[in-house]
């Protein structure tokens, strides 16, 4: 975050009509100042932002934070710049737990704000560099345990493990999520938890991992039999033309109903059971989601999944996932061949 990127965001709050924000989520407080807190912390964002956290944290605040650092000592301090100042209207969170709303509140307005959430949407040089050497980093760290993978000589949840060693053999500081290595009838299950059992076919591997705080999320599902590839190759149909569709200006539900009409028409629309894409970076889920109800429009250099799947219940389920940088059109990070 550079100086002119953080007062183009105060400017933002301001035309909003809001006097300062309240930022206490750890990615949010990362984005604006560089500092990814370890213990309690939170900050006033305005013209002159401060930043209140624990002693144990502070040499690590005032060490990476391109904002003000001071000791945080009570919640009270916080309210009474806010009453000193003439506060009147204060954008929060909406993850702000309810115990700090309360003990912040005072004689002013406090409203649930996207305004950062909206800020985060488009990515820098810099974010995007990152995500794609995370991505990098995700697809080399597979193909080293493909031979693994294939041979079946090991539990689902030993494979999870080894990817997850693996990433941080190749620079990853840890997975963006707990991997998801499932296989056989488990597949059905789109956030199946690996489990002890040795792996069988079909086998589905949603794994990222985290460069420099940032995410990668990647799926893959190897088939073995002809209605395991019939079903594969609906989804692939669903991927590769939603992906062309891509372009600034088009909206989130417009891609997601390009990829669940190509479902549908085949007749597995009421298999296809979760959106079809988000957006990541220092989370993996952010806006804009991908979905019937959304109807963001999709912006330059907005990083995008695209995630069609088909899951068959207690049978088998198949998806293809891959993270999207736009540009005048759907670039594919990576270059990791779908079929497998």
């Amino acid at each position: 975050m550079n100086e002119k990127k953080l007062k183009t965001i105060v400017e933002h709050l301001y035309q909003k009509d809001f006097d300062g924000m309240i930022i206490k989520d750890m990615n949010n407080m990362g984005y604006i100042s560089n500092y990814f807190p370890t213990a309690f912390a939170i900050c006033l964002l305005k013209e002159d932002p401060i930043i209140y956290t624990r002693s144990m944290d502070l040499e690590l605040a005032e060490a990476t934070s391109d904002i003000e650092v001071k000791t945080f000592k009570s919640l009270k301090d916080l309210k009474e710049i806010l009453k000193k100042e003439n506060h009147e209207k204060i954008a929060i969170e909406k993850t702000l737990d309810i115990e700090t709303y309360q003990k912040i509140s005072g004689e002013y307005e406090l409203t649930i704000s996207d305004l950062l959430e909206k800020e985060r949407m488009i990515k820098t040089s810099d974010e995007i560099a990152k995500i794609k050497k995370a991505t990098e980093i995700a697809h080399k760290s597979f193909i080293e345990l493909i031979d693994d993978v294939e041979t079946k000589k090991f539990s689902e949840l030993t494979m999870a493990y080894k990817l997850g060693q693996s990433l941080r053999d190749n620079g990853a500081e840890s997975e963006s999520f707990d991997t998801i290595f499932t296989s056989g009838s488990s597949t059905s299950l789109p956030h199946s938890i690996p489990g002890n059992n040795k792996i069988d076919y079909p086998i589905l591997v949603d794994w990222g991992a985290k460069y420099h705080r940032y995410c990668s999320d990647t799926t893959r599902t190897i088939i073995y039999n002809k209605k395991e590839e019939e079903i594969f190759d609906i989804v692939l149909e669903a991927y590769t033309k939603t992906i062309k569709a891509i372009k600034p200006g088009i909206k989130s539900n417009e891609l997601d109903k390009i990829a669940r009409d190509i479902i549908t028409e085949h007749g597995y629309g009421e298999n296809f059971i979760h959106s079809t894409g988000h957006s990541l970076g220092l989370d993996i889920h952010e806006n804009p989601i991908i979905a019937f109800n959304n109807e963001t429009t999709i912006e330059k250099d907005m990083i995008i999944t695209i995630e069609p799947g088909i899951y068959l219940k207690e049978r088998f389920g198949v998806r293809i996932e891959d993270t999207i940088h736009v540009t005048n059109k759907g670039e594919v990070i990576g270059n990791l061949n779908p079929v497998l």
